[in-house]
């Protein structure tokens, strides 16, 4: 089947440097995506919009180019919740990469058992309106109770400004809730301002809550090369990322995004996401916590003692 898409799409970047900053040996990525191709795994006919063809052996390849050990494949909203082409992904990892689908409240126990057998641990719930549609929050719910059954755990996603009408409900989750990009704080405002202040209580008052410091080229005003050059990038977006990490290091992940969807100014250069991390994690010790330990315990408890 041929996709046309969508008109101004930044297709990833096909040749990332090699980063400066050697990742701890057992590294994970985790939040990445699989798109397609579209030819063997249709996008979704409810789709916003028509991504690239990015493979798993592409996936794989930049794995090993930026030095990490595994990965974890995050389903993408323009396969709705087909997640054949993520699963597919997860086979193929020979036990190095888990998944987070996307479910619908029809799905069956089976299809739910299926999905854990090849490594899916968790759902998402996206609440950034120009990505989805509403889903009543009942119905994730009674997604959230099942899954909860399997020790998976629930990825949110969503805007700052919308945390105080989604805060109950996130509140309610009765499993480990992921959160991803630090709810997209605005960079602009202060990171001890009023807005980022309660992204922070929210994590202080929910110790179920964990958040990925990932995705600085989304955040960022500024851009790559602010301040301090080209191995130096996204000087806006640290202060964020590094207070989340100092104050919940047993609580943050970190993941690449590739292929980054939707980007509209500019597109990153993977090896440059990489060299962010020593910015946000300055010790040995938090590095290896960001980037090891957590996902680990997360995603592979059985090896986790």
């Amino acid at each position: 089947m041929d996709f046309e898409k969508t008109p101004g799409w930044m297709d990833w970047y096909a040749d990332p440097s090699k980063p400066t900053f050697p990742v701890p040996l057992g590294s994970v990525d985790a939040h990445c995506h699989v798109f397609g191709p579209g030819a063997e795994f249709p996008f979704a006919p409810e789709r916003k919009y028509t991504p690239c063809d990015a493979s798993k052996a592409q996936l794989f390849a930049l794995r090993n180019h930026l030095g990490f050990a595994r990965n974890v494949v995050v389903q993408a909203t323009c396969h709705g919740a087909d997640n054949r082409a993520m699963v597919d992904a997860l086979i193929h990892s020979n036990g190095m990469a888990r998944g987070v689908a996307t479910v619908k409240r029809s799905v069956t126990d089976q299809e739910l058992q299926d999905l854990h057998a090849v490594g899916v641990r968790g759902v998402r719930f996206n609440f950034v309106k120009r990505l989805v549609d509403f889903t009543p929050k009942d119905e994730l719910m009674e997604i959230a109770a099942r899954i909860a059954k399997l020790g998976w755990h629930v990825v949110i996603y969503f805007e700052a400004v919308d945390l105080p009408e989604l805060w109950d409900f996130f509140s309610a989750l009765p499993t480990t809730v992921v959160v991803d990009h630090m709810g997209r704080p605005d960079v602009g405002l202060p990171v001890d301002g009023e807005q980022f202040e309660l992204f922070v209580k929210f994590m202080r008052e929910h110790p179920n809550v964990w958040s990925k410091v990932s995705c600085p080229e989304r955040l960022s005003v500024t851009g790559p090369k602010a301040l301090g050059g080209e191995r130096d990038p996204y000087r806006d977006v640290i202060p964020f990322a590094r207070r989340i990490v100092e104050e919940f290091p047993e609580r943050v992940l970190w993941g690449t995004d590739w292929p980054h969807p939707n980007l509209k100014d500019h597109m990153p250069d993977d090896g440059l996401l990489v060299d962010f991390i020593p910015h946000i994690a300055v010790t040995t010790e938090l590095q290896h916590q960001l980037l090891v330990d957590n996902p680990m315990r997360l995603y592979w408890p059985e090896e986790n003692g």
